[in-house]
């Protein structure tokens, strides 16, 4: 009998927009065809990008949503910046990031999976451990993938929620050269799940697709094949 896809629902990193999101994705998307379904999710924040010619910022309010470069939260409180190595100031956003995913959720759904890429898996395992609080927002997904995942700081009141093992399956992919979230980053989020699967590559800040993680994102799928 054939397998029911499972459906996935991929928050993406720091200013990074939906559109170069599917793009970075289209080789993890090749390699579950038939598996998995990946629905993309960026940020509610639009991004400025980084300061450079004029003609390159005058533009940005003109291109489609899909294009703008988005944020989940913002860790400074006058700019639209993000540092995940640094405690922040401020989590400045985060709560409309938390309504968008719900949103998301509620009208998208529902979904099997969760998948998050940097910021986004940050705010992925945040998302799971509201849910398993009891957050109604926010139904326990059978399974999480966390792709160059960190635990996010200065989240306040919400610090002790992640604080607690998070009691669902999670495969966490991580780079050894990742200059931008070094793998001790990933490895004490991965810490945080009882369950946690690790799965190390090489290459740096990216979500890698080729046959050895292929292999490894479809063993680690298959338990959840119907």
């Amino acid at each position: 009998m054939a397998q029911r896809t499972l459906r996935v629902l991929c928050l993406a990193g720091f200013r990074q927009s939906e559109r170069g999101f599917r793009e970075k994705t289209g080789a993890l998307r090749k390699a579950l065809r038939g598996r998995a379904d990946l629905v993309c999710l960026s940020g509610p924040h639009p991004v400025p990008d980084a300061p450079g010619p004029e003609s390159a910022r005058s533009d940005f309010g003109s291109c489609p949503p899909e294009e703008q470069p988005r944020g989940w939260w913002f860790s400074e409180q006058e700019a639209d910046v993000f540092s995940a190595l640094e405690e922040p100031a401020v989590c400045r956003g985060l709560e409309e990031a938390l309504g968008t995913v719900a949103q998301a959720l509620n009208r998208l759904g529902p979904f099997d999976g969760l998948l998050g890429f940097s910021q986004g898996a940050a705010l992925a395992a945040l998302v799971c451990a509201l849910g398993q609080a009891g957050d109604s927002r926010f139904p326990l997904p059978r399974f999480v993938i966390l792709v160059s995942g960190f635990c996010p700081r200065g989240l306040g009141f919400k610090e002790s929620i992640l604080q607690r093992p998070l009691s669902l399956p999670s495969l966490h992919v991580f780079g050894d050269t990742d200059k931008v979230i070094p793998s001790p980053e990933s490895m004490q989020l991965a810490s945080r799940f009882p369950e946690a699967v690790t799965l190390t590559h090489s290459g740096g800040h990216f979500i890698p697709a080729a046959a050895p993680q292929r292999q490894a994102y479809l063993k680690f799928l298959d338990q959840f094949a119907e």
